[in-house]
C-alpha cells in the first residue's frame, strides 16, 4: 500500500493535553498505527501507509476535540479512542459519550460513561425498572448506577437511596468475628460508602443518612421489607443465592428503579451452590421490564494494567472450558471403533455374544 502524508494542525492551548506527557499518548499512537509523527509546534505530520495514517488521525481529531470540551485526557481515553478506531471505525462515538453527564462528584468532577458498554448500560437503566449489570471488575457497574441514583435522588424523583449487598466474602462467617452487627458487616459496604463519600460528600451522605433517606444495609436486611419510590442497588449479586435473590426482586414497590451488579467469575458461595445472579439470568431473560447489560475487559476504566489482567483470566477461563469441552468428547468416544463397537481386553465386542 502507498505510504501516505497527512498534516493536523493541534492549537497550542491543546497540545500537552493531547499529546501527553514526554509524547507518550503521540508515542502509543506511533505504536499502534506503525506510523511516524513529527511534531512542529503543534502542526502534526503523519506518514506511513494510507489506511494507518487515517486512523491515527482519525484518533488525534477524537482527542482534539474531547480536549475543546474540556476533557483531561487519560490513557483509558487514548487506548479507547484507539480501540474504537481500530476494531469499529467508531472515533467520533468517544464524544458522544463525552456529552452524557450523569453526575458530579463532591469536588465537582464529572461523571460520563466512558466506553460504549458503559453508555449502553446506563440507558438501559434509564428504560428499565429492573437493569443487572454484569461484568468484571473495573468496569464501573456500581459506581455509574451509583451516580444515577444519586443524581435521581437530588432531582427528587425518588425519596431515599437503598445500597446493599451480601455480606459473605472471605468466607467468613458474621458470628465469628468481634464487635456488635454494625460493625460486622460495615467491612462488606465499606465499597459502597466510598462511593457515596465520593460522589455525595461526607457530609451530605451523613445528613441524609441521618434521616433515614440513604440506607447502606446488608441484603438479610431487606426481607419482609416492601421498598417503594426508592433507587435500590444490589451490589455482589453473584454472591446470592437463588432464593436470596428472588427474595429480593419481590421487596420492589411502586415508583422505585433497581439496579443488580454482579461479576460471575468471581463468586465467594461455597462449592456447589448456585449463585442467584446466574438463576435470574436464565429465569428472567424474557421479562418485560427487566434487562441485563453485559460489561467486558473493553470497558475497564482502571488502571491499563487491570484491562491486561481481566484480560488473561478471560482467555484462561476460555481455555479451561475448551480443555474441559475435549475431555468430555475423547471420554465419550474412547474405545468406539469406526463401526461403532467397544473394544474390551480381548477384542471388539457388540451388543450381546
Amino acid at each position: 500500500m502507498a505510504e501516505r502524508e497527512l498534516l493536523l494542525d493541534i492549537p497550542l492551548e491543546h497540545e500537552m493535553n493531547i499529546l501527553g506527557q514526554m509524547d507518550q499518548n503521540l508515542n502509543k499512537i506511533q505504536k499502534q498505527f506503525q506510523v511516524s509523527i513529527i511534531d512542529r509546534d503543534g502542526l502534526l505530520k503523519i506518514i506511513g501507509e494510507e489506511d494507518a495514517a487515517n486512523k491515527a488521525k482519525e484518533v488525534l481529531l477524537s482527542l482534539l476535540k474531547l480536549s475543546q470540551k474540556g476533557t483531561a485526557i487519560n490513557e483509558q481515553n487514548v487506548n479507547y479512542a484507539i480501540s474504537l478506531t481500530v476494531k469499529e471505525g467508531k472515533g467520533d462515538a468517544l464524544l458522544h459519550l463525552d456529552e452524557d453527564l450523569l453526575a458530579r462528584t463532591a469536588l465537582g468532577k464529572p461523571v460520563k460513561p466512558k466506553t460504549l458498554g458503559q453508555k449502553a448500560y446506563v440507558d438501559a437503566i434509564r428504560k428499565n425498572m429492573i437493569t443487572f449489570g454484569i461484568g468484571p471488575a473495573g468496569t464501573g457497574k456500581t459506581y455509574l448506577a451509583m451516580a444515577m441514583a444519586i443524581s435521581a435522588f437530588r432531582e427528587e424523583e425518588v425519596s431515599r437511596i437503598i445500597l446493599t449487598r451480601p455480606a459473605i466474602e472471605a468466607g467468613e462467617k458474621l458470628g465469628f468475628l468481634p464487635g456488635d452487627l454494625q460493625s460486622k458487616v460495615d467491612p462488606y459496604l465499606r465499597p459502597l460508602y466510598d462511593a457515596l463519600y465520593q460522589i455525595m460528600g461526607p457530609e451530605q451522605y451523613l445528613a441524609n443518612a441521618e434521616k433515614g433517606l440513604i440506607e447502606v444495609a446488608p441484603l438479610a436486611y431487606m426481607r419482609g421489607r416492601t421498598l417503594d419510590n426508592a433507587y435500590i442497588i444490589l451490589d455482589e449479586a453473584q454472591n446470592t443465592t437463588p432464593a436470596q435473590m428472588k427474595m429480593f426482586l419481590t421487596r420492589i414497590g411502586f415508583g422505585s428503579k433497581v439496579v443488580v451488579t454482579g461479576d460471575l467469575t468471581q463468586k465467594d458461595l461455597e462449592e456447589g451452590k448456585k449463585s442467584g445472579l446466574e438463576d435470574a439470568i436464565h429465569v428472567l431473560k424474557n421479562v418485560e421490564g427487566i434487562a441485563f447489560s453485559t460489561l467486558t475487559s473493553e470497558d475497564v476504566v482502571r488502571h491499563p494494567l487491570v484491562q491486561r489482567i481481566v484480560n488473561a483470566y478471560e482467555k484462561d477461563e476460555e481455555r479451561k472450558k475448551k480443555d474441559k469441552y475435549a475431555n468430555r468428547h475423547s471420554v465419550g468416544s474412547e474405545g468406539t471403533n469406526k463401526s461403532g463397537l467397544r473394544k474390551n481386553h480381548s477384542g471388539y465386542r457388540g451388543g450381546k455374544s
